[in-house]
């Protein structure tokens, strides 16, 4: 429950401290007083997204703290689960202090926190109903969120929520398999176009770069054979004269008899000449005697060159990406080929999920079905003694298409007065009905809602009198349970409080200020005498709202 809360330079108020209780808060006041900023500023400790217009003219920061404590075991798990912990005394504060310049802190037991924790711890802690909620409940597509908070029914939905998203990935994989057959049948003889002229050019890695240095050869071979025939003779020699080999040969042979250092030395010399000789030798008549390069057309290997630029223009840049693209034609040829097999493969499995589907869509209705019952009896109980006797209320569920949700249409509709049919919120509940409404509902939700406090803000829209009487009595039921924290306009809620605070709006030096301050016995019924008239307070109005607050104290039906 929320225990304390601290506000700082948050509009009009300067700073206020706010002490509350368990049981039922109520918070009064003057029109304009700032009972929405005490709102804004428990909203903005849970994290809501927040201006820098809420802080006060003049200032360049603000700041809400709040404690916490007595935790369920629900809020506990949730505090644990983002790394946090209550302190030695069960509590937890958390503090948020908003700056002008968009450089905001948050703190929770004084570690940081981020603003995405926040919300999501905040869930856990205050449950706030305002008049969006009240608006909400006109959207029939909400209906089912309320229907499902009663059946308990999350795991059901969470397995058919995951059936429903398997079924759409396989619907969608097969109408990506299911072309149309004419573009099928095009793509089919361009690949086998494609594969044909491929395989048929017979492409090798380095193939290219190899003809290059062959035509460069061919080009020139007749010339260089010319030269180095004369040149090979010239080093090994003919039948007419011995070359420059055979010479060297009988150089060293002449040194080597000298049996001299120096001489040994110059024979050494020739020696290695010899082996260059012998080295450039063997180079000239591997040339000269490969039976290739005789038979080498210049214009042949041009061709071939030409043949494989053409094709290098549709299928790549060298003969590997040609090769690529070979093998990537072959692979989606085959596809298209077996696409009938894995059009059946999918069919079969999507006529499974749809099964599978149905049944839990019936089996997602069955929860609602029964949850339904007893919720619309629950309701009319709770709205029968909100001072609507004649009301009939009933959850109507229609099967619709399939969605991520089921397969279920629900839709509250209601009669206010005898002899009228039901029909839907939107069309006939008036602002007091529909307050009304969204009582009865939240009271049959207290038991699946694990929130230890709830904040009603202006739920007396549109009601008064007697009605305003049932609705501050049915209030006080619910902070039986948990704590109930309520912004009013009404004496007869009012006067059930545990706990009433004032917020008063006062103006000192050409400045606003508002304090918050918790009401004695006697001031409560000063503040409840001027809710009920707000004349100048008289003997009989005052013995009035005494009245009312002693008999909220005797109530029956508390």
């Amino acid at each position: 429950m929320l225990k304390f809360l601290h506000i700082e330079n948050i509009a009009v108020i300067e700073q206020s401290d706010i002490e509350f209780s368990e049981g039922f808060n109520v918070l009064t006041g003057e029109t304009g007083a700032g009972k929405s900023i005490v709102i804004d500023s428990i909203n903005a400790v849970l994290g809501a997204r927040t201006s820098k217009e809420l802080i006060r003219a003049g200032c360049d920061t603000a700041e809400v703290s709040a404690v916490f404590g007595g935790f369920n075991d629900y809020t506990a798990g949730v505090l644990s689960d983002y790394g946090f912990a209550p302190d030695e005394d069960g509590n937890i504060v958390i503090r948020r202090r908003l700056s002008a310049n968009g450089k905001g802190l948050i703190k929770l037991n004084d570690r940081p926190a981020s603003a995405a924790e926040l919300k999501q711890i905040g869930k856990s802690l205050i449950n706030i109903h305002g008049q969006h909620d009240n608006q909400a409940l006109l959207d029939p597509e909400s209906h089912i969120e309320y229907i499902d908070a009663v059946a308990e029914n999350k795991d059901i939905r969470q397995t058919y929520y995951e059936e429903f998203r398997n079924l759409n990935k396989i619907r969608r994989e097969l109408e990506a398999t299911e072309t149309d057959e004419d573009e099928k049948r095009k793509e089919t003889d361009l690949l086998k176009y494609q594969i044909n002229e491929l395989e048929t050019a017979d492409i090798k890695p380095g193939e290219i770069a190899e003809l290059k240095h062959k035509l460069q050869i061919a080009r020139s071979y007749q010339t260089t054979a010319e030269a180095l025939s004369k040149a090979y003779s010239a080093l090994k020699g003919n039948d007419d004269f011995d070359g420059a080999s055979s010479l060297l040969e009988s150089a060293v042979r002449s040194l080597s008899s000298l049996k001299s250092e120096d001489w040994d030395r110059q024979s050494e010399k020739l020696t290695d000449a010899l082996s260059v000789i012998e080295d450039v030798s063997a180079e000239v008549s591997d040339f000269l005697y490969n039976s290739e390069y005789p038979d080498m057309n210049a214009d042949e290997i041009n061709a071939r060159l030409d043949f494989l630029d053409k094709l290098m223009l549709k299928y790549g840049n060298s003969e590997e990406e040609m090769l690529d693209f070979l093998n990537g034609a072959k692979v989606r040829l085959d596809e298209i080929n077996s696409s009938e097999r894995k059009i059946a493969e999918l069919s079969d499995l999507l006529d499974k999920s749809t099964e599978r589907l149905i049944l839990l869509g019936e089996e997602l209705t069955k929860s609602r079905t029964e949850a339904a019952a007893e919720f619309q009896k629950q309701v009319c109980d709770i709205l029968n003694y909100l001072n609507m006797p004649s009301v009939r209320f009933t959850v109507d569920i229609k099967k619709g298409r399939y969605t991520k949700r089921g397969c279920d249409n629900v839709e509250f509709l209601i009669s206010a007065n005898e002899g009228e049919s039901v029909k839907p919120l939107a069309k006939i509940a008036s602002g007091g009905e529909l307050s009304r409404v969204m009582l009865a509902i939240k009271s049959v939700l207290l038991d699946k809602d694990r929130i230890g406090t709830m904040i009603f803000d202006e739920i007396d829209t549109g009601i008064s009198g007697y009605t305003a009487g049932k609705v501050g009595t049915q209030l006080k039921k619910v902070s039986k349970n948990r704590q109930v924290i309520c912004v009013t306009h009404l004496a007869q809620i009012a006067a059930m409080a545990d706990n009433h605070l004032l917020i008063e709006k006062n103006t000192e030096n050409g400045r606003t200020f508002t304090r918050v301050e918790p009401l004695s016995y006697e001031q409560r019924i000063s503040e409840i005498a001027r809710i009920m008239s707000g004349a100048k307070l008289t003997e009989n109005l005052y013995n009035s709202a005494k009245e009312l607050v002693d008999r909220s104290k005797n109530d029956d039906n508390l």
